[in-house]
């Protein structure tokens, strides 16, 4: 009974890890969320985050602000499942973000202190194994999974219906549809034993995105964002691990009434730390900040992010509560 709930809390918790990463542009998707486990499991995450940069962090099209500073704090709720689906492991979830963001922002030639509170977009993440271990059906699969080598695909996409403020150009919600597609990997080193797994992990991804055109009375549009997310994860013990993060970004630029602007070309560094505190409950920090930032034009972000995730499984809540009635 214990290995098996161990199992299933430790992996539960990076499902609902997905809600940091599709709203935030320097919060990646966290290491260990593509890892699989029983279908029917459910998590649910409270995450807060503190950002500072020249790049609105609600914003995934990455548009600096150069000498602009801003600094947010954001809150998120969502909701994350696996399922089986024609035998291969699935994941949907949902995310809602609010918080605050503030700064000084220049737009034709003025600048001016903005502020925006309230909520952002909702995103919606669908994603699909399609190289690697079939879905984990029965307590027997989740005992006998080891990921090996697999591949995902995924798809997100962000309903424009967060605060927005036509007059201002710092805003919570974007005013635009706009989603990713990407593949993720894990490649799976060494003995599946915890306490010693140890991953490498990928996310290559292309960020899409419509036209607001009600960006302070002008059209805005961008380019495609190609991200690139990797990860070298390991466990130090049964119940604590770490991983080292990095990002690219490259593309995306942003084009306002026909004057477009620059190509991003970035790289940003971090770690992470994540805790199970029981077979329901952990908890993860992390830290990311951008290193080649020097130049005016450069994107600059830096992330501290702390979550708390509850996870649970119908099958193991009732053979625990078996437990405790013998």
């Amino acid at each position: 009974m214990k290995p098996i709930t161990r199992f299933y809390s430790y992996v539960a918790i990076m499902l609902a890890m997905v809600t940091l990463c599709p709203l935030q542009t320097l919060a990646q998707v966290p290491a260990r969320f593509y890892w699989k486990t029983l279908s029917g499991a459910n998590a649910v995450p409270v995450v807060v985050q503190s950002l500072s940069g020249n790049a609105n962090p609600f914003d995934p099209a990455l548009i600096v602000t150069p000498g602009a500073s801003f600094d947010a704090r954001i809150a998120l709720a969502g909701y994350g499942r696996i399922f089986s689906l024609h035998d291969r492991a699935a994941m949907i979830a949902v995310l809602e973000p609010m918080g605050r963001i503030s700064g000084d922002v220049t737009v034709a030639g003025k600048t001016a202190k903005q502020t925006a509170d309230g909520f952002g977009d909702p995103m919606v993440e669908f994603d699909i194994n399609v190289i690697g271990p079939k879905a984990q059906k029965a307590i027997p699969d989740a005992l006998r999974y080891k990921p090996g080598f697999s591949v995902d695909l995924l798809g997100d996409l962000a309903f424009p219906i967060g605060q927005y403020n036509s007059s201002q150009s710092l805003n919570l919600g974007q005013h635009r549809w706009y989603g990713r597609i990407g593949a993720p990997i894990v490649w799976q080193l060494g003995p599946w034993v915890p306490g010693k797994r140890t991953t490498i992990e990928l996310l290559p991804a292309v960020w899409l995105f419509g036209t607001n055109d009600n960006f302070v009375g002008q059209t805005l549009s961008s380019d495609p964002l190609f991200q690139l997310d990797g990860h070298f994860t390991r466990d130090l013990t049964n119940h604590f691990w770490a991983s080292f993060d990095t990002s690219w970004y490259a593309g995306g630029k942003a084009t306002i009434n026909g004057v477009s602007g620059d190509k991003r070309n970035n790289v940003a560094l971090g770690f992470t730390a994540g805790y199970q505190i029981n077979d329901n409950l952990g908890i993860t920090i992390g830290y990311k900040s951008t290193i080649n930032d020097s130049a005016p034009d450069a994107l600059r972000l830096n992330q501290f992010m702390v979550s708390v995730v509850f996870g649970w499984h119908k099958i193991i809540e009732g053979q625990k509560r078996l437990k405790h009635d013998d």
